[in-house]
């Protein structure tokens, strides 16, 4: 699972990993959860150098919205629909904004059905930024919560339509089921927090690692993307001076994780040439 704000390479070092993996012959899933997904355009997907064990699947907001129907959707908005006049289309726009976290839940849930299958033996996961990606571990306090108040007015209403089960036991469902992700996260998924030697982007690594300690999360590396490593002029002596305060605070404040420094590339990084130049730079820092 490769982390981090918005804008500091996740996509890129994410598609490099899974070139790697791919390139060696292994089934190989790269998966993008962010709302404006860039997978497919970094690897140049209609490029033959692609390795055939690499697929890409980029998941919006048509494939959450499946993943709603196929778990409990229709149950739920026929509960809501008996005391309040909404359409489906709505109320799904209502759910996802009293509950932040569940279009990130419904993708955790997809890609942990997608480790359940072993139909791959590496899934790369690029996220959506952090804040987002975080809100989804709020969801089974919420619904715990929720449940906790609910009885007396869930225990009056009718069955799901469809499924003929008590309200109460659908939303119990969704709360094991949340819990069931969350647990999966914190035991199967590997996390790469991607960040930039910038005052803003360091700045806010400390509060990441503390939300996600507060959840039981252990990041297992560091990538510095965008660093300087040849200034060959004055511009980028500036820039690689300004760097260095912020890399001296990272190797300090968390030495004891694996860190690897990606150098800044004077062109675009897109395709699997360019994306190849990553890819040896991730693995030879240890990857």
């Amino acid at each position: 699972m490769f982390t981090g704000k918005g804008g500091v390479g996740k996509t890129t070092c994410a598609a490099a990993t899974a070139l790697h993996h791919a390139s060696r012959g292994e089934p190989t899933l790269a998966i993008s959860t962010d709302a404006t997904p860039s997978l497919t355009h970094i690897f140049e997907s209609e490029d033959d150098n692609v390795p055939p064990s690499l697929s890409i699947i980029e998941i919006g907001e048509r494939e959450v919205r499946q993943m709603w129907d196929a778990k409990f959707g229709r149950e739920v908005y026929e509960v809501f629909s008996a005391f309040v006049d909404i359409s489906y289309e709505e109320f799904v726009e209502f759910i996802t904004s009293v509950l932040p976290g569940l279009g990130e839940e419904f993708m955790l849930d997809y890609i942990r059905e997608k480790s359940l299958a072993g139909t791959y033996q590496n899934i790369i996961w690029d996220t959506a930024p952090l804040g987002q990606t975080l809100s989804l571990l709020e969801m089974p306090a919420l619904l715990g919560e929720h449940l906790r108040m609910a009885p007396r007015v869930y225990s009056r209403l009718k069955l799901g339509r469809h499924s003929r089960e008590p309200v109460l036991d659908i939303l119990k469902r969704w709360e094991m089921l949340s819990a069931t992700n969350v647990d999966f996260l914190r035991n199967e998924v590997h996390f790469t927090m991607v960040t930039i030697p910038e005052a803003l982007a360091v700045a806010q690594l400390e509060s990441v690692f503390q939300e996600l300690g507060r959840y039981g999360l252990a990041v297992k590396r560091i990538i510095v993307n965008n660093v300087v490593m040849s200034p060959d002029s004055e511009f980028l002596r500036t820039k690689a001076r300004q760097q260095e305060q912020y890399l001296k605070h990272i190797r300090a404040k968390y030495g004891n994780l694996m860190i690897i420094e990606l150098p800044m590339f004077p062109q675009e990084v897109r395709g699997p040439q360019k994306l190849g130049e990553v890819q040896k730079i991730l693995i030879q820092g240890g990857l």
